[in-house]
């Protein structure tokens, strides 16, 4: 039981240290770009990079993101463990993410990484998820607003669907929706800006 237990803290501190590589900064450095903390929004994520790189290194920060937290649920779930450890392992490469160790703790909002988790959970979340973001995004062009509201609905999918991952999962939505706090102030104001828009619904 002892060994059990220590397989497990070491299998969800190893997704943790996964999750810690924030994809934003080194595809930066690669492509001599200008550090995506220090540009734009400050946050290291895809959204950023696109606004300093462009397309193409922000598809590869995109990618990467997500591997992250695709990586440890399908090995979890290739070793045939339970639902709920496989979603621990996800939200420990998300917390990665967030909270990066190699990058003092100051990490990205996550939402490429939590993509990346329920899409290799079952199938059918990582697709509820994600048309939910694509219609959220399609009548607003706000990038943030579609994140807040599809994985705010993910705990009631999780709840009806996959029960044994509610906990991990809607621990993993409350801190998405914590870590855009600025986002959301910036949606109450009407200052939250779209892909395209000046102001969202101009």
């Amino acid at each position: 039981m002892n060994l059990y237990l220590a397989t497990v803290a070491l299998a969800l501190f190893a997704s943790y240290l996964l999750g810690s590589i924030c994809s934003a900064i080194p595809v930066c450095a690669l492509l001599d770009l200008p550090d995506p903390r220090t540009q734009g929004s400050g946050n290291p994520g895809a959204t950023n990079v696109l606004r300093v790189g462009g397309r193409i290194p922000a598809l590869i920060t995109l990618t990467g993101d997500m591997l992250k937290g695709v990586i440890p649920v399908v090995a979890a779930r290739m070793l045939h463990q339970g639902m709920m450890l496989t979603a621990l392992m996800g939200l420990a490469a998300f917390l990665g993410h967030l909270y990066p160790l190699l990058y003092r703790f100051q990490g990205g909002k996550g939402v490429a990484t939590a993509f990346g988790v329920i899409w290799a959970l079952p199938s059918w979340m990582g697709a509820s998820i994600s048309l939910i973001w694509l219609a959220i995004f399609l009548l607003t062009r706000i990038s943030s607003l579609s994140a807040l509201i599809a994985f705010g609905s993910m705990p009631l999918f999780a709840w009806f669907m996959i029960r044994p991952a509610f906990i991990p999962l809607t621990i993993m939505s409350i801190l998405l929706l914590l870590r855009h706090h600025r986002n959301i102030t910036a949606l109450l104001q009407g200052g939250e800006k779209g892909f395209g828009k000046q102001k969202p619904g101009s």
